[in-house]
């Protein structure tokens, strides 16, 4: 297959360039590509054929056998593989169809509420509020209502807020050093007991009732719960919080799609909320939740021609696959109306922001529709000002401002209740 010249890693290394850039220049040689990453040899995938053959498919021939975020989240569904996976999977399916979903939505409105009352406050007062801080305290107190019942109170949220730390410093491109990070892993496990101990008084059905109820797993009220807390909160809170915030400086920059999604309908009917869809959708397109998606091949393969060896560490890129011309007009362009009718359904392969196939995201119903909720709240009651620098995106193991988005927040007009 086509490798990237070593000089051309050198290159990139000495010009202190974001990894995308490097992932670039691989991706230039065709669909399927050779880089090394950190220590390690890399096959990089970013062709949709071949991203649907890897992840659609034939998954059986590519598994995920280990996770760099493993030092944070242990064993939980997001990390593990085979019989545990399967396992915990079935378990927690139900949670979050469409369906299962509903039963969240007071936890959402709930914080969706607080976050509008903030927002008036500074409408008032004329406070700026960085809007990343804002999207983060959202989606960890949408977390924490739909575990324990109860709302975020400040010191929870200090604990939490530092798994954003922790996933920052385990870099996507080689093993996890985290030595340096037992005082914050602290920190976590502290407030997972507390969520741990909070959904076992809380008499209604959370996240975790059904893993705190499984006895037919090993020790299902000890590590494998506070692990499946920490995933659920990583998993639901930073790339959720990344997206929002992305959303909001997106539509800053693009008020006219910002007003044509108010448009297609009255508050809370239907129009207006797949337009709402439409601006999240493009959204995660251009800035999807993870840098790269690991594979592990368990067998030999063909992917474009080329020759794939058992355990080859395979990566896929829908970062770079979304951004492709030959897949999307004007990639680099910010264009809901392609997740809007009569827009046709995007190709199997061409898009695939929260994964593709057995391994889609678990929760990708319940961040669709947190994020959902508070749009359709926010964007006809307020609007904002981007002060000060621009936050530029950090490609580590998310994609996510690497900086605060400073504003100024102005209210539009008279704002209804974000609970019916």
């Amino acid at each position: 297959m086509p490798e990237l010249p070593e000089a051309e890693v050198v290159a990139w290394r000495e010009s202190g360039a974001s990894v995308v850039e490097l992932l670039g220049r691989a991706q230039r040689l065709g669909p399927v590509s050779g880089i090394r990453l950190g220590d390690r040899p890399v096959v990089l995938v970013t062709g949709a054929e071949e991203v649907r053959h890897v992840l659609a498919r034939h998954p059986e021939r590519y598994v995920k056998r280990s996770h760099r975020l493993r030092p944070l989240l242990g064993d939980g569904v997001l990390t593990v593989d085979g019989e545990a996976w399967r396992g915990q999977r079935q378990l927690f399916q139900p949670k979050f169809t469409v369906q299962g979903v509903r039963r969240y939505e007071r936890a959402m409105r709930d914080a969706v509420e607080d976050v509008a009352r903030s927002w008036e406050e500074s409408a008032r007062s004329g406070r700026p509020r960085d809007l990343v801080a804002d999207m983060r305290r959202f989606t960890i107190d949408v977390i924490w209502r739909a575990t324990t019942g109860l709302p975020l109170d400040d010191t929870t949220h200090r604990q939490l807020l530092v798994a954003a730390r922790i996933v920052a410093a385990i870099s996507a491109l080689g093993a996890a050093d985290t030595t340096h990070l037992s005082a914050d892993l602290a920190e976590v496990d502290a407030a997972a007991e507390r969520a741990v101990a909070a959904a076992r008084a809380n008499g209604d059905p959370g996240i975790l009732d059904a893993l705190l109820d499984a006895v037919e797993l090993p020790d299902p009220s000890g590590r494998l719960v506070r692990d499946n807390f920490v995933t659920f909160l990583v998993a639901g809170y930073e790339t959720t919080a990344a997206t929002l915030s992305w959303l909001l400086l997106l539509l800053h920059d693009h008020p006219e799609h910002r007003e044509w999604a108010l448009a297609q309908g009255p508050a809370g009917s239907p129009a207006r909320t797949a337009a709402i869809r439409a601006l999240i959708s493009e959204t995660l397109r251009l800035y999807p939740a993870a840098l790269l998606m690991f594979r592990n091949a368990t067998e030999g393969d063909v992917l474009a021609g080329c020759r794939i060896e058992a355990d080859a560490t395979v990566a896929l890129c829908a970062y770079l696959t979304h951004r492709d011309p030959e897949l999307w007009p004007e990639p680099e362009r910010f264009v809901p109306q392609r997740f809007h009718e009569p827009a046709p359904r995007p190709a199997l392969g061409t898009y695939y922001p929260l994964g593709l196939g057995p391994r889609t995201c678990l929760g990708a119903q319940f961040t669709l529709q947190e994020m959902s909720f508070l749009a359709e709240a926010l964007l006809p009651a307020f609007e904002f000002t981007v002060v000060g620098e621009r936050p530029e995106p950090a490609f580590d193991v998310t994609i996510r401002p690497g900086g605060p988005m400073v504003a100024t927040v102005r209210a539009r007009g008279g704002r209804e209740p974000v609970l019916p």
